[in-house]
């Protein structure tokens, strides 16, 4: 029963609602070729050990809100568009002089995805914001940190359709982790790769 509610997706019809199924283009990959593949390439014996995107954090850090805090608050509504998902604000752990930065003061802005909003999320990077950034030539694989995860950064919101170019007052980057259950890198490249993942080779 879980997994139908996963699946649904609410969309609004004049005064009503309808409730329609929808599966990101990557979930359904990965459900239907990508844990094939894997266990092939790897010999995974269950499903149940074949690595799985766990979650995706999206975070942007903004100095400027240490001039201008409710700058941030056009960070957060950004963000929140870019994702599906609601922002938070992610505040300073301690002081920093030299950049007028007090430990509590609110410097950026961070969403973490799952499930269905992750992979709609994965869907729009992948086949729309990364083909859309500026002279792309693939993703660079160094974002690895060993443990199977992957972060990468990109230096515009504008590549993602939600944001409209000639209504932004300032651009700024993000970055990007995707966190997966692989126990190694290799593991979590393929993984990737699998899913369509556009890295640099």
């Amino acid at each position: 029963m879980a997994k139908k509610k996963e699946r649904e997706s609410v969309v609004k019809v004049g005064e009503g609602v309808k409730i329609t199924s929808f599966i990101p283009k990557t979930k359904e990959l990965y459900e239907k070729e990508v844990v094939k593949k894997l266990m092939e390439e790897f010999g995974y014996k269950s499903v149940m050990a074949v690595p799985r995107i766990e979650k995706i954090i999206v975070n942007v850090g903004w100095g400027e809100a240490v001039d201008d805090p409710d700058s941030l608050n056009v960070v957060v509504d950004e963000l929140t568009l870019i994702t599906g998902q609601r922002a938070v604000k992610t505040y300073a752990k301690k002081s920093i002089s030299n950049f007028k930065i007090r430990k509590g003061m609110a410097i950026g802005a961070k969403v973490t995805l799952r499930k269905t909003l992750m992979y709609n999320f994965l869907d729009t990077l992948i086949y729309i914001a990364l083909p859309r950034t500026k002279d792309f030539n693939g993703v660079p694989t160094k974002g690895f940190d060993g443990r199977g995860n992957f972060s990468f950064s990109i230096k515009e919101q504008v590549v993602f359709p939600s944001i409209k170019y000639d209504m932004i007052k300032q651009v700024h980057g993000m970055d990007i982790t995707i966190v997966t259950t692989a126990k190694t890198d290799a593991e979590a490249y393929k993984l990737l790769k699998y899913l369509g993942f556009p890295f640099k080779e």
